[in-house]
């Protein structure tokens, strides 16, 4: 117990633990840029060992590596370093399950970036590439094929888990075709054909995602009933489908284009057809989800006028579309999806 606590006062301990988080954060963030836990994934290593194989400084190698231990992030015995169980699964590189393509991206670009909130807070502009005169994020990862396919994977690693989750809770069974909308890499059409084999697929995004997609595809072995078709949500009308599926897709625009893109999805589905919106959604109170409160201010980081948003909000703006019935269901972690039926 605190001091503080002791006496009746409340405990500053939570304001210290949080006002020094980036030292934990960034601690991590270095870890996976050295590739420590992809080399541990190979074999245990002693601290001399560890240290050369990573390139670092003997002033500081010992406390690097013990700092991951007190975090959790790697077992210790004597001076020999394991990884733990969660990042042996899920921070090799060489493994499929390898989720740290989007701390990687938060190491590069997003840390950085957020050294400028209070800046964001009082202009409402963007704090990205934007800021310095450079194109605007999605411009410029479409520019580049090599960076487009890292920040695929990015996205791909956040959202396998709750990508799962929608192929398992989702009433499949009474649907037969669906469509992915900025279906990027595709892993939710992945996951949900794999997991569903009567469903016959499409993801669809941009021309440039083509090949990305179909790569994924392939390598996922069900090439036979996912298709890729070329088109822009803005401007082109959304695939005649069953369902229709955006996942981390409304919260990177303004409201009227939230509301387009639900009233476009509306009107491409057949009666009785489905639309699953989901993403890290706030809850109605805006007191509980965390995670999902911070990527809206991401999103202001990010983006010229985008926000995430309540299931009371998303279910209006589908109720407003056409939609007669709406319910939020929770996903994993921040995650949950909005289904709306027509």
């Amino acid at each position: 117990m605190s001091e503080a606590a002791a006496v009746g006062q409340p405990s500053p301990d939570q304001i210290l633990q949080v006002g020094f988080g980036f030292w934990a954060s960034k601690t991590l963030l270095s870890a996976i840029e050295l590739e420590l836990f992809t080399e541990l994934a190979r074999h245990p290593l002693p601290l001399p060992e560890l240290q050369g194989r990573l390139g670092l400084h003997s002033r500081s190698a010992q406390d690097f590596f013990d700092t991951l231990v007190a975090m959790g992030f790697l077992d210790r015995t004597g001076n020999i370093y394991r990884n733990t169980a969660a990042t042996d699964l899920y921070l090799d590189k060489r493994k499929p399950t390898y989720l740290g393509g989007i701390l990687e991206m938060c190491n590069h670009r997003l840390y950085p970036f957020w050294s400028h909130l209070t800046e964001a807070l009082r202009t409402g502009r963007p704090q990205n590439e934007v800021r310095e005169g450079s194109m605007p994020l999605f411009a410029a990862l479409y520019a580049e094929p090599a960076r487009l396919k890292e920040f695929l994977r990015a996205m791909t690693g956040l959202s396998r888990e709750a990508n799962r989750a929608i192929a398992r809770q989702f009433p499949w069974a009474n649907y037969r075709t669906f469509a992915d909308i900025g279906t990027a890499q595709g892993d939710l059409a992945v996951q949900i054909a794999a997991q569903n084999s009567h469903l016959q697929g499409i993801g669809f995004d941009l021309p440039e995602i083509a090949p990305i997609f179909e790569e994924y595809v392939e390598q996922n072995g069900v090439v036979d009933r996912l298709r890729f078709q070329a088109g822009d949500f803005f401007n082109d009308p959304l695939p005649a489908v069953d369902v229709i599926t955006m996942g981390h897709i409304l919260h990177d625009w303004n409201l009227e284009t939230k509301e387009m893109l639900v009233r476009k999805a509306y009107e491409a589905l057949p009666k009785g057809g489905a639309l699953i919106v989901y993403e890290a959604i706030i809850d109605d109170e805006r007191r509980r989800n965390t995670f999902g409160l911070l990527m809206s201010l991401n999103m202001l980081i990010e983006t010229q006028d985008g926000f995430d948003y309540t299931g009371a909000d998303c279910s209006c703006w589908m109720k407003k579309a056409g939609f007669q019935e709406t319910r939020l269901e929770h996903l994993i972690g921040p995650d949950s999806m909005v289904v709306a039926i027509k």
